[in-house]
């Protein structure tokens, strides 16, 4: 679960940063919500291989904390902590890709295993079964647990960069990205955020139902996946597999629906 920081009154701290634009307040607020930066990367590097270290996470974490301070917006009903989260969760995920931590290799196998999940799941119209998918790839069901393995480190967080609204890629949208709020609300923002939550909602609400418990738990509940297992009975390294499976089968669709919105 999110840990409940400050839990002294920060009211003060954040008054005399956001009207005073005190620097020594900003340097309160970074000390006294670094332990969420901390939280974050420890979830994440339970997800990630032992060559990437934490502090390397950490120091990802703390530029997305530094900037979640900086924009946040007192006057909005949105807890510190829940919006910090995001912006932390994200910088460490940009850290990570200008690292191009995952060999080419394993990129290229997580992308023919997304597309055969898209590619089945359209032909069948439901989810794809496990020997279906061995059946496609030519796989046995010991080589695709180990493709499941490899292919994991590229597909956390997956969930944090979802969209592409023009054919290059360049100009893409994250949920996280909309928290913030604008002076003026732009109407077509507006409405292209609830029909991409109108879009993942309904993916999400397709995926088999050990899948679907799976990602609740990770995204809304903020388990881990050793916590994940507990509750459902289940190895570590199972709710891996599980959480796998998930993110391609999401991918998959989304992007199928991409394909057709540029088309």
């Amino acid at each position: 679960m999110i840990p409940s920081l400050a839990k002294n009154d920060c009211s003060a701290l954040w008054e005399r940063y956001k009207f005073h634009n005190d620097p020594k307040a900003k340097e309160k607020l970074i000390l006294e919500y670094a332990g969420l930066v901390k939280f974050v990367a420890g979830r994440m590097a339970i997800s990630l291989p032992p060559s990437v270290q934490q502090d390397d996470l950490i120091s990802y974490g703390i530029f997305g904390l530094i900037d979640a301070i900086e924009k946040y917006d007192m006057d909005r009903n949105i807890k510190f902590e829940t919006y910090a989260i995001a912006r932390i969760r994200g910088a460490i995920w940009d850290g990570l890709r200008s690292m191009d931590w995952v060999p080419y290799s394993v990129r290229h196998k997580a992308k023919e295993l997304e597309q055969t999940y898209a590619r089945l799941e359209h032909q069948l119209g439901r989810a794809a079964t496990d020997e279906e998918i061995c059946q496609a790839l030519n796989l046995t069901r010991q080589q695709f647990a180990q493709l499941l393995m490899e292919t994991s480190y590229s597909s956390f967080l997956s969930l944090d960069d979802l969209w592409s609204i023009d054919k290059e890629g360049g100009n893409s949208v994250r949920l996280i990205d909309t928290i913030q709020d604008q002076n003026v609300p732009d109407p077509v923002a507006m409405v292209m955020f609830e029909e991409q939550k109108r879009i993942l909602t309904d993916a999400i609400n397709k995926l088999p139902e050990r899948e679907k418990l799976v990602i609740a738990l990770y995204y809304y509940e903020g388990l881990t996946l050793k916590e994940i297992g507990k509750v459902l009975g289940v190895s570590e390294s199972r709710v891996s597999q599980l959480h796998t499976k998930a993110i391609m089968r999401l991918r998959g669709r989304l992007s199928r629906i991409k394909k057709r919105v540029l088309e």
